[in-house]
């Protein structure tokens, strides 16, 4: 089926917020591209993370981030996007008052992801 509904996923929860996956392979074995929502809660963040088979582009919808790039890091707010090429470290910091909410898009439908050791 073409049509994911947010409101028919289940989301994955995670300590510093959740990820809705509308499209993706395991959604739909076609799929070239994954695609989702991100929330991360106020004060924290994702951890450090690269994607070996796919570059990523994050828009972020509402709220602010630290948006952290290899070595350099940028602010984002609203209507702000990334693109993180594959094999590029990063994560996101919460820095704001308010959940930050963004669009997450991968060009693999099979987005795979490596996490650093903290």
């Amino acid at each position: 089926m073409p049509v994911t509904r947010l409101s028919e996923t289940t989301a994955e929860e995670f300590p510093w917020g959740t990820l809705n996956w509308l499209m993706g392979q395991a959604i739909d074995p076609d799929a070239k591209q994954t695609f989702g929502m991100a929330v991360i809660q106020p004060g924290h963040q994702n951890p450090p993370h690269y994607h070996p088979n796919c570059e990523e582009i994050l828009y972020v919808v509402s709220g602010t981030c630290e948006h952290t790039y290899g070595d350099d890091s940028y602010q984002l707010e609203p209507g702000d996007s990334i693109r993180v090429p594959a094999g590029v470290i990063h994560h996101a910091i919460n820095n704001g008052d308010e959940p930050l909410r963004a669009i997450i898009s991968f060009s693999s439908g099979d987005r795979q992801t490596v996490f650093l050791e903290e």
